[in-house]
Protein backbone atom coordinates (compact mmCIF):
# COMPACT_ATOMS: atom_id res chain seq x y z
CA UNK A 1 0.00 0.00 0.00
CA UNK A 2 1.24 3.29 -0.97
CA UNK A 3 1.77 5.80 1.80
CA UNK A 4 -0.78 8.61 1.68
CA UNK A 5 0.52 12.06 1.36
CA UNK A 6 0.88 14.19 4.49
CA UNK A 7 -2.11 16.32 5.26
CA UNK A 8 0.16 19.35 5.02
CA UNK A 9 1.41 18.32 1.67
CA UNK A 10 4.89 17.79 2.94
CA UNK A 11 5.34 14.39 1.42
CA UNK A 12 4.51 10.93 2.47
CA UNK A 13 3.53 10.45 6.10
CA UNK A 14 6.21 8.59 7.97
CA UNK A 15 5.24 5.29 9.24
CA UNK A 16 7.57 5.69 12.25
CA UNK A 17 6.08 6.80 15.51
CA UNK A 18 6.69 10.47 16.56
CA UNK A 19 9.63 11.07 18.82
CA UNK A 20 8.79 11.90 22.45
CA UNK A 21 8.91 15.67 23.22
CA UNK A 22 11.39 16.54 25.99
CA UNK A 23 10.21 19.17 28.53
CA UNK A 24 12.14 22.51 28.43
CA UNK A 25 13.70 23.61 31.75
CA UNK A 26 13.08 27.26 32.68
CA UNK A 27 16.18 29.43 32.45
CA UNK A 28 17.18 30.93 35.79
CA UNK A 29 18.32 34.55 35.81
CA UNK A 30 21.81 34.82 37.16
CA UNK A 31 22.55 37.99 39.32
CA UNK A 32 25.91 39.35 38.58
CA UNK A 33 28.03 40.36 41.54
CA UNK A 34 27.97 44.12 42.36
CA UNK A 35 31.08 45.79 41.11
CA UNK A 36 33.38 48.24 42.90
CA UNK A 37 32.13 51.16 40.82
CA UNK A 38 28.55 50.67 41.96
CA UNK A 39 29.54 50.60 45.65
CA UNK A 40 31.62 53.76 45.27
CA UNK A 41 28.75 55.57 43.58
CA UNK A 42 26.36 54.60 46.38
CA UNK A 43 28.81 55.78 49.03
CA UNK A 44 29.32 59.05 47.19
CA UNK A 45 25.57 59.59 47.05
CA UNK A 46 25.21 58.95 50.78
CA UNK A 47 28.03 61.30 51.75
CA UNK A 48 26.80 63.88 49.29
CA UNK A 49 23.39 63.80 50.94
CA UNK A 50 24.95 64.22 54.38
CA UNK A 51 27.02 67.16 53.13
CA UNK A 52 23.91 68.80 51.69
CA UNK A 53 22.08 68.44 55.00
CA UNK A 54 25.02 69.95 56.89
CA UNK A 55 25.27 72.85 54.42
CA UNK A 56 21.55 73.57 54.64
CA UNK A 57 21.70 73.43 58.42
CA UNK A 58 24.58 75.93 58.48
CA UNK A 59 22.71 78.23 56.12
CA UNK A 60 19.59 78.04 58.27
CA UNK A 61 21.61 78.93 61.39
CA UNK A 62 23.06 81.95 59.60
CA UNK A 63 19.65 83.12 58.46
CA UNK A 64 17.99 82.65 61.84
CA UNK A 65 18.24 85.53 64.40
CA UNK A 66 21.31 85.39 66.66
CA UNK A 67 20.55 85.24 70.36
CA UNK A 68 22.93 87.10 72.67
CA UNK A 69 23.57 85.56 76.04
CA UNK A 70 22.71 87.56 79.16
CA UNK A 71 26.42 88.25 79.71
CA UNK A 72 26.81 89.50 76.12
CA UNK A 73 23.82 91.79 76.51
CA UNK A 74 25.22 93.29 79.71
CA UNK A 75 28.60 93.85 78.06
CA UNK A 76 27.09 95.57 75.02
CA UNK A 77 24.95 97.79 77.24
CA UNK A 78 27.98 98.73 79.35
CA UNK A 79 29.91 99.66 76.20
CA UNK A 80 27.08 101.90 75.08
CA UNK A 81 26.98 103.76 78.42
CA UNK A 82 30.75 104.27 78.68
CA UNK A 83 30.89 105.68 75.11
CA UNK A 84 28.22 108.32 75.68
CA UNK A 85 30.55 111.02 76.93
CA UNK A 86 32.37 110.82 73.58
CA UNK A 87 29.45 110.22 71.22
CA UNK A 88 26.91 112.67 72.67
CA UNK A 89 27.12 116.39 71.84
CA UNK A 90 28.17 118.51 74.82
CA UNK A 91 24.90 120.42 74.59
CA UNK A 92 22.99 117.19 75.11
CA UNK A 93 25.01 116.16 78.16
CA UNK A 94 24.68 119.68 79.59
CA UNK A 95 21.30 121.02 78.36
CA UNK A 96 20.66 124.74 78.01
CA UNK A 97 17.95 124.66 80.69
CA UNK A 98 17.11 122.25 83.51
CA UNK A 99 13.85 122.24 85.44
CA UNK A 100 13.85 121.68 89.19
CA UNK A 101 11.49 122.25 92.10
CA UNK A 102 11.90 124.17 95.30
CA UNK A 103 10.15 122.26 98.05
CA UNK A 104 7.00 123.62 99.65
CA UNK A 105 8.66 123.41 103.06
CA UNK A 106 11.34 125.90 102.08
CA UNK A 107 8.66 128.32 100.90
CA UNK A 108 6.38 127.66 103.86
CA UNK A 109 3.70 127.04 101.27
CA UNK A 110 1.46 124.13 100.28
CA UNK A 111 2.89 123.60 96.80
CA UNK A 112 6.43 123.39 95.44
CA UNK A 113 7.76 126.05 93.09
CA UNK A 114 8.87 125.14 89.56
CA UNK A 115 12.18 126.80 88.66
CA UNK A 116 14.84 126.59 85.97
CA UNK A 117 18.62 126.51 85.96
CA UNK A 118 20.20 128.17 82.94
CA UNK A 119 23.49 127.07 81.42
CA UNK A 120 26.12 129.81 81.34
CA UNK A 121 28.95 127.92 79.65
CA UNK A 122 30.48 124.53 78.93
CA UNK A 123 34.13 124.42 79.96
CA UNK A 124 36.87 122.70 77.94
CA UNK A 125 37.57 119.08 78.84
CA UNK A 126 40.24 118.68 81.51
CA UNK A 127 42.59 115.87 82.58
CA UNK A 128 41.36 114.30 85.80
CA UNK A 129 44.22 115.69 87.89
CA UNK A 130 43.20 119.25 86.97
CA UNK A 131 39.43 118.93 87.28
CA UNK A 132 39.18 118.55 91.06
CA UNK A 133 39.95 120.74 94.03
CA UNK A 134 43.15 119.21 95.42
CA UNK A 135 45.96 116.78 94.74
CA UNK A 136 44.58 114.10 97.05
CA UNK A 137 41.31 114.02 95.12
CA UNK A 138 43.26 113.92 91.86
CA UNK A 139 45.21 110.90 93.16
CA UNK A 140 41.96 109.09 93.96
CA UNK A 141 40.69 109.59 90.43
CA UNK A 142 44.01 108.62 88.89
CA UNK A 143 44.16 105.34 90.84
CA UNK A 144 40.65 104.49 89.67
CA UNK A 145 41.56 104.97 86.01
CA UNK A 146 39.85 108.32 85.40
CA UNK A 147 40.01 109.42 81.75
CA UNK A 148 38.70 113.01 81.78
CA UNK A 149 36.59 115.56 83.63
CA UNK A 150 33.74 117.41 81.88
CA UNK A 151 32.29 120.60 83.41
CA UNK A 152 29.55 123.17 82.86
CA UNK A 153 28.24 126.19 84.79
CA UNK A 154 24.60 127.00 85.59
CA UNK A 155 22.76 129.84 87.33
CA UNK A 156 19.23 130.06 88.69
CA UNK A 157 16.47 132.20 87.11
CA UNK A 158 17.37 135.25 89.23
CA UNK A 159 21.13 134.69 88.84
CA UNK A 160 21.48 134.71 92.60
CA UNK A 161 23.18 131.30 92.72
CA UNK A 162 25.76 129.67 90.50
CA UNK A 163 27.00 126.10 90.30
CA UNK A 164 29.51 123.91 88.46
CA UNK A 165 28.53 120.39 87.57
CA UNK A 166 31.35 118.01 86.72
CA UNK A 167 31.58 114.48 85.36
CA UNK A 168 34.62 112.28 86.01
CA UNK A 169 34.79 109.50 83.41
CA UNK A 170 35.82 106.10 84.84
CA UNK A 171 36.29 102.80 82.96
CA UNK A 172 33.60 100.84 84.85
CA UNK A 173 30.79 101.33 87.36
CA UNK A 174 32.90 99.58 90.00
CA UNK A 175 35.78 102.00 89.39
CA UNK A 176 33.38 104.94 89.68
CA UNK A 177 32.03 103.64 92.99
CA UNK A 178 35.56 103.24 94.31
CA UNK A 179 36.51 106.78 93.25
CA UNK A 180 33.37 108.27 94.80
CA UNK A 181 34.09 106.50 98.08
CA UNK A 182 37.64 107.85 98.00
CA UNK A 183 36.47 111.40 97.35
CA UNK A 184 34.26 111.31 100.43
CA UNK A 185 37.11 110.40 102.80
CA UNK A 186 37.64 113.00 105.56
CA UNK A 187 41.33 113.36 104.72
CA UNK A 188 40.32 114.91 101.39
CA UNK A 189 38.22 117.64 102.99
CA UNK A 190 39.45 121.23 103.12
CA UNK A 191 40.41 122.64 106.47
CA UNK A 192 37.93 124.69 108.48
CA UNK A 193 37.92 128.22 107.14
CA UNK A 194 38.05 131.52 109.01
CA UNK A 195 34.29 131.94 108.80
CA UNK A 196 33.58 128.75 110.70
CA UNK A 197 31.79 127.10 107.83
CA UNK A 198 33.31 123.72 108.58
CA UNK A 199 35.03 121.21 106.32
CA UNK A 200 34.08 120.92 102.69
CA UNK A 201 34.57 117.64 100.84
CA UNK A 202 36.85 117.53 97.83
CA UNK A 203 35.08 117.71 94.52
CA UNK A 204 34.83 119.41 91.16
CA UNK A 205 36.88 122.53 90.59
CA UNK A 206 34.55 125.45 89.88
CA UNK A 207 34.71 127.07 86.46
CA UNK A 208 36.34 130.49 86.51
CA UNK A 209 35.53 133.23 84.01
CA UNK A 210 37.46 136.16 82.64
CA UNK A 211 36.29 139.68 81.86
CA UNK A 212 32.85 140.93 82.85
CA UNK A 213 31.59 137.42 83.54
CA UNK A 214 34.15 137.06 86.32
CA UNK A 215 32.30 139.66 88.39
CA UNK A 216 29.07 137.66 88.13
CA UNK A 217 30.29 134.10 88.43
CA UNK A 218 33.58 134.22 90.36
CA UNK A 219 32.17 132.36 93.33
CA UNK A 220 33.23 130.34 96.33
CA UNK A 221 31.78 126.92 97.02
CA UNK A 222 29.21 126.96 99.76
CA UNK A 223 28.77 123.19 99.61
CA UNK A 224 29.52 120.33 97.25
CA UNK A 225 28.70 116.65 96.81
CA UNK A 226 29.14 113.73 94.43
CA UNK A 227 27.44 110.48 93.45
CA UNK A 228 27.79 107.81 90.78
CA UNK A 229 25.86 107.08 87.62
CA UNK A 230 27.20 103.92 86.00
CA UNK A 231 30.87 104.52 85.11
CA UNK A 232 30.62 108.25 85.89
CA UNK A 233 31.20 110.22 89.08
CA UNK A 234 28.88 113.24 88.96
CA UNK A 235 30.13 116.10 91.14
CA UNK A 236 28.73 119.54 91.85
CA UNK A 237 29.65 122.69 93.75
CA UNK A 238 27.29 125.60 94.34
CA UNK A 239 27.51 129.08 95.85
CA UNK A 240 26.31 132.66 95.64
CA UNK A 241 26.86 134.41 92.31
CA UNK A 242 29.41 136.82 93.73
CA UNK A 243 32.70 136.61 95.52
CA UNK A 244 31.35 136.51 99.07
CA UNK A 245 33.33 134.12 101.29
CA UNK A 246 32.03 130.75 102.28
CA UNK A 247 29.49 131.07 105.08
CA UNK A 248 27.40 128.61 107.11
CA UNK A 249 24.70 128.60 104.44
CA UNK A 250 22.63 126.07 106.34
CA UNK A 251 21.61 128.90 108.70
CA UNK A 252 19.79 130.54 105.78
CA UNK A 253 17.00 128.06 105.26
CA UNK A 254 15.75 129.46 101.97
CA UNK A 255 19.15 129.93 100.35
CA UNK A 256 20.26 126.47 101.41
CA UNK A 257 17.07 124.91 100.03
CA UNK A 258 17.29 126.68 96.67
CA UNK A 259 20.99 126.01 96.22
CA UNK A 260 20.43 122.35 97.03
CA UNK A 261 17.43 122.05 94.73
CA UNK A 262 19.22 123.66 91.81
CA UNK A 263 22.47 121.73 92.25
CA UNK A 264 20.77 118.37 92.67
CA UNK A 265 18.33 119.06 89.82
CA UNK A 266 21.12 119.83 87.36
CA UNK A 267 23.43 117.04 88.55
CA UNK A 268 20.72 114.37 88.35
CA UNK A 269 19.69 115.57 84.90
CA UNK A 270 23.27 115.08 83.69
CA UNK A 271 23.45 111.70 85.43
CA UNK A 272 20.23 110.52 83.79
CA UNK A 273 21.55 111.45 80.35
CA UNK A 274 24.90 109.72 80.74
CA UNK A 275 24.22 106.82 83.07
CA UNK A 276 20.71 105.60 82.31
CA UNK A 277 20.37 101.96 81.29
CA UNK A 278 20.06 101.56 77.51
CA UNK A 279 17.57 99.31 75.76
CA UNK A 280 18.43 95.64 75.37
CA UNK A 281 20.63 95.16 72.28
CA UNK A 282 19.02 93.93 69.09
CA UNK A 283 20.48 91.06 67.11
CA UNK A 284 21.99 91.95 63.71
CA UNK A 285 19.45 91.56 60.92
CA UNK A 286 16.65 90.52 63.28
CA UNK A 287 13.90 92.31 65.16
CA UNK A 288 15.39 91.41 68.54
CA UNK A 289 16.98 88.84 70.78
Amino acid sequence: MLNEPDAWGDGPRSSRPAAAVRPVRPVRSVRKPRGVGTTAALAAAIFGGIGLVVALTGLAIQLLPRHFSAAEQRQIMAWEVIRRWQTMPAGQIFPASVSYQLSAGALEDVAPLDLHALRVAIAPQLPCVKGVTNAAAAAVLRRSGCEAVLRATYVDDTRSYVMTVGVAVLPTAAAAASADTGLSQPRLAAARDAHGAGKLAAGVLVVRFAGAAAELYDYNRQFSASFTAGPYVVMYAVGYSDDRPRVPVSEDKYSHAEMTSMAEGVAHSVAATLGSEPARPHCPGAPGC
